[in-house]
């Protein structure tokens, strides 16, 4: 039996091009999901996260050169024909892009967009065939009132209600692989959780393999698996979603962490990490957290960190200890 991931990225290099020259924003990801698995990557906004997994996926900018490996179950995606690539896109893998709004088509009802979605991937399926699909899509994702809703534009729906018809186009077609980028991002609070539990169900209904992709720790606490923490276009953590709360071995996650309010602590200011992420092209040398990590030392300025392995666990940091060691 295999134990091959249903994705694995290795060395995921995405560098863009400004006057001749190129400049790394992803600088050698690497992570694994399995089938029916939620790993969330993290981190803040221009950290690589999101540029990533476009560049995998084969949606990268015209002007960015991407190297390096991401497998979909055993197939290579990087430098297979966009025809090839189109045909897996929409099908085996969905992606629910940042922005609902910009990313439905304003001229469009919802139902003809879903409608296109499965016609595409299923060219002999009868029009009442996929009138059917629609509708039950719809309701899968617990949109009210799917046979007339269907009916309706864009701009018709909440900011909610739209995401979820993002869902359901990204899901029309069965994937075994599902990537949700900031798929909560300018919702409220409530909003966020029924979008989070629709995704939740889903994943567990179809067996998804799911990357949540998102600058909020909060939102993957009671919903990943696993998490991927990235800073300057690296994986700088990898754990259980539990033991990266709890025992934290890198100081940019603790740093995240930190920064998650608390509002049974009473305190005068939130906790925010200093400085800013390194510019594209301008990284500092040695480790690339340095400038901005309260326990630099000198070889922090001097030397890159490679990551430490503790079992499932690993950190890039020169002074990454063992879960067991770490401070709580």
């Amino acid at each position: 039996m295999s134990h091959e991931p249903l994705f694995s990225v290795r060395d995921l290099r995405v560098a863009f091009s400004r006057n001749g020259d190129y400049f790394d924003a992803v600088r050698g990801i690497n992570l694994d999901v399995n089938h029916g698995e939620v790993l969330g990557i993290v981190g803040e906004s221009g950290s690589g996260k999101s540029v990533g997994m476009l560049a995998a996926l084969g949606l990268q900018a015209k002007t960015a050169r991407v190297t390096g490996s991401a497998r979909f179950k055993g197939r290579e995606l990087i430098g297979i024909p966009r025809r090839e690539l189109r045909a897996l896109r929409g099908s085996r893998i969905a992606m629910i892009f940042q922005d609902p709004l910009s990313s439905l088509n304003p001229v469009m009802t919802i139902g003809d967009q879903i409608a296109e979605t499965i016609a595409l991937h299923n060219p002999g399926m009868r029009k009442k065939a996929i009138l059917d699909r629609t509708i039950e899509l719809l309701s899968l994702v617990a949109i009210p009132q799917p046979d007339r809703r269907l009916n309706q534009f864009p701009h018709q729906f909440s900011g909610g209600m739209r995401q979820r018809v993002m869902i359901a186009m990204a899901v029309a077609n069965d994937p075994d692989l599902l990537i949700a980028d900031e798929p909560t991002t300018a919702l409220d609070v409530t909003v966020q959780a029924q979008i989070m539990d629709v995704l939740t169900d889903l994943r567990k209904r179809l067996d998804l393999g799911l990357i949540l992709i998102t600058h909020d720790l909060g939102v993957l606490a009671g919903h990943a698996d696993r998490v991927a923490v990235v800073y300057a276009g690296e994986v700088v953590e990898q754990a259980n979603v539990d033991e990266l709360f709890f025992s934290p071995a890198h100081p940019y996650t603790r740093g995240l962490i930190a920064s998650i309010p608390d509002m049974s602590v009473d305190k005068d200011r939130l906790f925010s990490i200093e400085g800013a992420p390194p510019p594209l092209g301008k990284l500092p040398g040695g480790c690339a957290f340095h400038p901005r990590c309260p326990q630099a030392q000198a070889i922090c300025r001097a030397e890159a960190p490679v990551s430490r392995v503790f079992g499932k666990h690993r950190a890039a940091c020169h002074f990454a200890t063992a879960p067991a060691e770490s401070a709580l």
